[in-house]
């Protein structure tokens, strides 16, 4: 008997989860309004702002935390990420693709997440975050 896999388990980056959503708008115009205030406080949580250069550290009010690792305005940024009561940061990236010229694709790919309630608890976060990107971009 073979035994199976847990779903998201990876041999080298422990559990993993990607979502994405395609929205009607300029890559730009989403780049924008997902760094801006509003669109950070969706995604991200209680922070005004991030410098949007590698090695620059963040943390919201909720205590989220990171450190961007790389930075392509208006293609992706990776960055560990740690919510507060986590004990080992993941690894985020997000990519902004263009499948035409007014359409642009946000996806999110997370790594290093400590179990399968983990990658759940975060594949259901970030489903909602997009929900509510897509209703602001309409």
């Amino acid at each position: 008997m073979t035994r199976q896999k847990p779903v998201g388990l990876t041999a080298n980056v422990g559990y993993q989860i990607g979502v994405r959503r395609t929205f009607p708008a300029e890559t730009k115009h989403v780049w924008d309004f997902f760094f801006s205030p509003e669109g950070l406080s969706i995604w991200l949580g209680d922070i005004q702002h991030i410098p949007l250069q590698k090695g620059q550290f963040f943390q919201t009010k909720d205590g989220c935390s990171g450190e961007l690792r790389v930075v392509k305005p208006g293609g992706h940024v990776r960055m560990t990420w740690k919510k507060a009561d986590w004990e080992e940061t993941s690894t985020l990236q997000v990519r902004f693709l263009t499948p035409s010229s007014d359409k642009t694709t946000i996806s999110f790919h997370q790594e290093k997440l400590a179990n399968a309630s983990t990658r759940e608890e975060m594949k259901e976060h970030w489903e909602q975050a997009l929900a509510k990107i897509e209703a602001v971009l309409r």
